[in-house]
């Protein structure tokens, strides 16, 4: 059974106690490494922290006897929330292990997650930015329906992108990212417990713990399941049948919906629609194909 977590604030501090910080990924991970041998108190992804929320981070740092965390560049957010930051608050005696952010595309080749500078609002209904609403709204026309060579060169150039990232970390994601059922992922950057649990092995065997990650008997990371489209389950000959819909906390959302709502919100943010296909440029090359 999953060891009951300890609050970032209040409550007695357990014996052995670790971390793990990072962004919305980094709470799952936390939830599969808790245990009662090896408790860990429960702490705000890094972009919901404030400045009082980083002083007691610090505060519990060198009390520690682990640090789990995704990298954060130094001064995030004007904080010290940066990795190297955080180590430097620990003890001598505590470890710190180093997890990567995950994103892949493989089984959503139509989505990307990623926010402009300056613009803080993210859409409606769902926080993902389809390609081809974003590509429409910028002018730029895109196939339909991508053969299976263009979904698997989008899923080819975001595993580049992940090893590039593992090259500087501890623990590796990457070789778990095989598209043999939807359940990998929920979204592109929501991890199923298909990958949290061994990537949870890993941790610990990098940071010299004992026992096996904790199965927390529910699916992580489920508030929002992306559209599972019939060529991208061709492509990989997955054993699950195609959904249109989205599903949000449970309820499914017709996929046309957000599209409206989608275009709509990039008519209102012209800005972001500029900035978005330049940095998505590569992808969306992929969608013009």
């Amino acid at each position: 059974m999953p060891h009951t977590p300890v609050p970032f604030r209040g409550a007695d501090l357990p014996e052995g106690f670790g971390l793990v910080v990072g962004n919305c990924q980094a709470e799952s991970m936390r939830i599969v490494l808790d245990a009662a041998d090896r408790p860990t108190l429960r702490v705000p992804p890094v972009h919901e922290m404030d400045a009082a929320d980083v002083e007691r981070l610090h505060e519990l740092l060198p009390r520690a006897s682990f640090l789990v965390a995704q990298p954060v560049r130094d001064d995030y957010h004007g904080l010290r929330l940066g990795t190297r930051q955080l180590a430097a608050s620990l003890s001598s005696s505590a470890r710190l292990v180093t997890f990567p952010v995950v994103r892949y595309a493989g089984l959503h080749p139509f989505q990307a997650a990623l926010h402009v500078d300056g613009i803080d609002e993210v859409p409606p209904i769902v926080a993902y930015h389809d390609i081809r609403t974003l590509a429409a709204a910028a002018g730029l026309p895109t196939v339909s329906r991508p053969d299976r060579r263009t979904v698997r060169r989008i899923e080819s150039d975001s595993l580049a992108e992940l090893r590039r990232r593992e090259a500087s970390i501890d623990v590796a994601a990457s070789d778990l990212l095989r598209p043999s059922s939807a359940e990998l992922m929920r979204t592109v950057n929501h991890p199923g417990n298909g990958v949290w649990l061994p990537l949870a092995e890993r941790v610990l065997a990098a940071l010299g713990l004992p026992g096996d990650p904790t199965d927390p008997g529910r699916p992580l990371l489920n508030a929002v399941r992306a559209p599972l489209e019939d060529w991208v389950v061709d492509a990989w000959g997955l054993p699950e049948s195609p959904r249109r819909s989205w599903i949000v906390d449970g309820v499914e959302v017709d996929p046309s919906l957000v599209a409206e709502a989608h275009a709509e919100w990039y008519r209102a943010h012209p800005g972001f629609v500029a900035a978005a296909t330049v940095r998505l440029r590569d992808m969306i090359g992929h969608w013009r194909e």
